[in-house]
């Protein structure tokens, strides 16, 4: 076992602070990586306050990992030591299921094992994440950050960039079709870039006239105003998919009145219950579908990745220091954060062991 240094949460109603654990050795198809970056996701705030009601304390969040393998150990055959590597939302699965054999392990029929917060399915541990000096993850769950992408603005890709671009990727989004993008946040911006990439007329949905400016400097081709009727009206049946990233409930229908017939309405930031209804003429008259997301297993991730370093696609960062993060969540509560807070982990040599 090694010592490790981290910031967790110790009770939802408490901030994050300094925690030391012991991470495993190496097993034999394990990677160790001291971690260089880890982005911030909204999902660790969710997490650290118990938002879900499944947390367990202490924990340390963070799913975006970015970091340098120091050892691996027997069986491993694709990194060495040296290596630049990245860790997302898994780092486990049962590996035999249909999902898994197809390279979807976030579908897993046996669950899939979560970066921080999940049962080790081998010794029962709690795993523990990215907010920390160091991590231990089994070598088919570990990518291979290409020649030349920017290692600290890659770390978010790992999920904002993942969640985005699966969904696109699966409903065969290309040139010619026209996608609508709603929200532009952290996986907003990084929709709007990668439905670019993939050669899509795209058009941002947004509540405030602010965002306009924002919408079309990351690529956008058109941006609507949502709240306002004529401009809802002046797109109806234009869509062939809508890209939905709010994490808040929110009214539906005016966007899937936006779709054209056999248009898809994509969710991946709402979890909770659709609020208020949907209006069942919306989807039968037009044969629309509505469908959900969730990030992207291990082959995409990497095929994203990859394609991110050729066309030189970046999410938009604030760098912080780990010390800041309980401000870091307090900004991004409010919707303070263009659009992705990434931390600088050599920042955690600053702080005393706890």
């Amino acid at each position: 076992m090694s010592q490790t240094l981290a910031f967790a949460a110790h009770a939802a109603d408490q901030p994050l602070a300094p925690f030391t654990f012991e991470r495993r050795q190496p097993r034999p198809d394990d990677v160790a990586i001291e971690i260089l970056y880890c982005g911030v996701c909204h999902s660790d705030l969710h997490f650290a306050r118990d938002d879900w009601g499944m947390s367990r304390y202490p924990v340390v969040p963070g799913h975006e990992i970015v970091g340098r393998v120091t050892a691996v150990g027997d069986e491993v055959g694709k990194f060495q030591v040296g290596d630049l590597v990245g860790v997302g939302c898994m780092v486990d699965s049962c590996r035999h299921c249909q999902p898994c054999r197809d390279g979807v392990e976030q579908f897993c029929l046996e669950g899939f094992t979560m970066t921080y917060g999940s049962d080790d399915r081998h010794d029962g541990s709690l795993t523990q994440g990215g907010y920390s000096d160091s991590i231990v993850v089994s070598e088919h769950f570990v990518l291979r950050m290409p020649e030349g992408i920017d290692l600290a603005s890659a770390a978010p890709i790992l999920c904002a960039g993942i969640t985005t671009y699966s969904p696109l990727r699966h409903y065969g989004v290309k040139a010619g079709h026209k996608v609508g993008v709603i929200g532009m946040g952290g996986l907003g911006h990084m929709g709007v870039k990668l439905a670019k990439a993939l050669g899509a007329e795209v058009t941002v949905f947004t509540r405030t006239e602010a965002k306009v400016e924002e919408a079309r400097r990351h690529g956008a081709d058109h941006v609507v105003i949502s709240g306002d009727p004529e401009q809802m009206e002046a797109v109806a049946e234009t869509f062939d998919f809508m890209l939905d990233t709010v994490p808040v409930q929110h009214d539906l229908n005016p966007y899937l009145a936006a779709l054209k017939y056999d248009g898809t309405h994509i969710l991946v930031g709402l979890l909770d219950p659709i609020e208020p209804a949907i209006e069942g003429f919306n989807l039968v008259f037009k044969r629309r579908v509505l469908a959900g997301s969730l990030i992207g297993g291990v082959p995409e991730t990497q095929e994203l990745l990859d394609l991110c370093a050729e066309q030189g696609i970046t999410c938009d960062v604030e760098m912080i220091d780990i010390q800041d993060i309980n401000t870091a969540f307090e900004r991004m509560q409010k919707g303070d954060v263009r659009y992705r807070f990434v931390i600088d982990m050599q920042s955690l040599k600053k702080t005393d062991a706890a």
